[in-house]
């Protein structure tokens, strides 16, 4: 099986996220074929009884290759679940590469999930961005994300377990279609991906060539965690919320986008800091902290942006944002 970005993982200090499950078995014994050294990191919600049977099992592989574990224990509620999950899942994840040292972040998710977050934005109402979201690999600022399988169906992931008897287990919450994830799943992507996967694969691949090449027409920085894009004449300005908001792992509705054109500066979900600033949009971790009388003065005289003076302050980075900003160059209305 051909997996992407392999010979960058073969040079990397790699950590995979485990559960147990078809993708992510599939893919570690298949990186342990093709010479990828890496290291395991599980997260166990206590929300199914499988779910101890999953650690255990991530234990005897690490035992049995000579591996590093990390296992983090956690409860949730129901409620919003998925977006609870996957925010402790990266938190967890980011922690462990940091204190480690780990370059990469190594993900199985596949050419079904790529289909099904298609078919989700498509029901939306997104753009090209938008629709191929799920990319390969996503340069972090402390790592990079890699999807090495994006490529491989889930057809393809289970004959080849089945080829070779490995265990994996089922986790029956994907079954339930109470889940928007799981109703576009069951109903839409898999059923076409049973049918078309060879076209699917030829669309993503020239629907990423298209994307890089809008892409490429936008500049877009960064100085630490804070994101920023240059507006233009013509700049379609919703696709750069979205560009920059993604960086947060944030998707923004049309009336967030919106509102951000009405307010200027601002703050979404309490955690992402926004603002228009010589010629720029600009993007940040939201935080709060007390500013010195000369950094006060300072940015009320450039008439920069409440909400990311915090953060900006906090890194000592504001003389550097402004040689990536310069002259207005677009009125936003």
């Amino acid at each position: 099986m051909e997996l992407l970005h392999l010979e960058l993982l073969k040079k990397e200090k790699n950590l995979l996220a485990f559960s147990g499950g078809v993708d992510s078995t599939a893919l570690f014994f298949i990186l342990q074929e093709k010479g990828v050294k890496v290291d395991l990191a599980i997260v166990d919600y206590s929300v199914r009884k499988e779910s101890k049977l999953e650690v255990e099992y991530a234990k005897e592989l690490a035992k049995r290759y000579d591996l590093n574990l990390f296992l983090l224990k956690t409860k949730l509620s129901s409620s919003n679940f998925e977006a609870k999950a996957r925010e402790i899942r990266y938190n967890f994840f980011k922690k462990i590469i940091t204190q480690y040292s780990y370059t990469t972040l190594i993900t199985a998710h596949q050419l079904n999930d790529r289909l099904e977050w298609f078919f989700m934005q498509l029901s939306k109402g997104a753009g090209l961005v938008e629709l191929l979201g799920m990319e390969s690999i996503v340069k972090k600022e402390d790592y990079t994300l890699v999807r090495p399988l994006l490529n491989i169906s889930k057809k393809e992931l289970l004959n080849y377990l089945h080829k070779n008897n490995i265990p994996y287990f089922i986790d029956k919450t994907n079954f339930d279609t109470t889940f928007f994830r799981n109703y576009i799943r069951h109903h839409f992507s898999d059923k076409f991906l049973e049918l078309y996967s060879k076209g699917v694969k030829r669309s993503f691949k020239y629907l990423s060539q298209d994307k890089k090449e809008l892409l490429d027409s936008i500049s877009i920085f960064n100085i630490q965690e804070l994101y920023g894009a240059r507006i233009k004449k013509g700049s379609n300005l919703f696709r750069i919320f979205d560009l920059l908001f993604k960086k947060y792992s944030y998707l923004l509705s049309t009336s967030q986008k919106k509102e951000i054109l009405h307010q200027k500066s601002g703050v979404i979900a309490n955690k992402i800091a926004f603002g228009f600033w010589r010629g720029c949009f600009l993007t940040a971790p939201y935080i709060k902290i007390k500013l010195l009388k000369e950094q006060k003065e300072l940015f009320r005289k450039e008439k920069f942006p409440i909400p990311l003076r915090f953060y900006v302050a906090k890194k000592g980075i504001f003389f550097q944002l402004k040689q990536n900003c310069t002259t207005l160059e677009r009125n936003v209305q």
